[in-house]
């Protein structure tokens, strides 16, 4: 349900005698059930940010927003190699390609039964074969720029606002690719699942002494948890970029401002013109947020290969139905 929280201080500084810090924040929420909407911890953090802004303690403000950056280093380091709730040692990115790579063996055996005429894996294994390398690149070059990053960053300045900005925006590129993974992560494992469903339903796979049902099965559930495990990872690091990134867009300079749509400080004056109502009157133009996930190349290919997959199955019911009907002489 819609509220408001007033905050009463009798002891405000002179400067804040006859003011009021409005904050609106419909639009800052996490979405935990189609019912249920909450404040995850580091939005509780950044708009208690707000008011540090406003009070004058910017110091707070900043070491914030440098926990953030420092935060999403280190959970790219955790990208490689780190631990999990049990203290084992995990490496997310490693452990994916490499289970990528056993599905795949357990595939070859079968595969290079397949004469060229049988065409019908083909595309599957192409697209599959031409992404991978694109993967482990992106997976070289992302884990040096977190290796640069991370020497950099020994000698951030992190007390002044405007070069706190920077750092930020200097970590746009690292956050990007984390993000650009996660979308190749499951495209990854999409493309060798269509392979194995093309090979079974088009290839007759299960009839043939060179497939393996029992290994690929258990390389292709291999390869789901280490997806699972690795993309995890990989939001992390564009998560906590993304709070960093949240606060600093609002206050590059580190000082309390006007934002449309969130914040706004207001005198008495302002006050009385709007009837006395302290209703916050900072969101009556508050743009829409933007899915800035939305990757319109990206859901069109998983589109094409979902569509494929269910093109094979259509097939092969439209086949048994045939099939069916001969036997009872329709």
């Amino acid at each position: 349900m819609p509220c408001e929280l007033w905050f009463l201080n009798r002891d405000k500084p002179e400067e804040h005698r006859d003011k009021v810090l409005m904050v609106d924040a419909r639009n800052v929420y996490r979405k935990v059930t189609r019912k249920i909407y909450d404040f995850s911890p580091e939005q509780e953090k950044n708009l208690l940010a707000i008011v540090w802004l406003y009070r004058g303690q910017t110091e707070k403000y900043l070491d914030l927003v440098a926990g953030y950056c420092h935060r999403m280093l280190d959970e790219g380091e955790g990208c490689f190699t780190g631990q999990d709730d049990d203290d084992a040692v995990i490496e997310p990115l490693p452990t994916f390609i490499a289970s990528l790579t056993t599905l795949q063996k357990a595939l070859q055996p079968f595969l290079a039964t397949l004469s060229p005429p049988e065409s019908s894996h083909t595309e599957a294994l192409k697209e599959l074969d031409d992404a991978m390398p694109i993967f482990k690149d992106d997976v070289k070059r992302f884990r040096e720029g977190v290796s640069k990053q991370n020497i950099v960053w020994q000698t951030q300045k992190t007390t002044n606002g405007g070069e706190l900005k920077k750092a930020v925006d200097r970590l746009v590129p690292l956050a990007e690719c984390s993000r650009d993974m996660v979308k190749q992560s499951d495209l990854l494992y999409k493309l060798a699942s269509r392979l194995i469903d093309v090979c079974e339903t088009e290839c007759h796979a299960r009839e043939s002494n060179a497939w393996a049902g029992r290994e690929i099965s258990r390389a292709r559930k291999a390869a789901d948890e280490a997806r699972q495990q690795a993309t995890l990872q990989l939001k992390e690091v564009r998560y906590f970029w993304r709070q960093a990134h949240w606060l600093t867009e609002r206050f590059p300079e580190a000082k309390l401002c006007d934002v449309e749509g969130l914040v706004k400080l207001v005198d008495r004056a302002e006050i009385e013109a709007n009837d006395w109502s302290l209703t916050p009157t900072v969101c009556r133009r508050c743009p829409e947020e933007e899915d800035e996930n939305f990757d319109f190349e990206e859901t069109m290919r998983e589109i094409h290969v979902e569509l494929a997959s269910l093109n094979t199955e259509a097939a092969q019911l439209a086949a048994t139905i045939q099939k069916n009907f001969e036997e009872l002489g329709i």
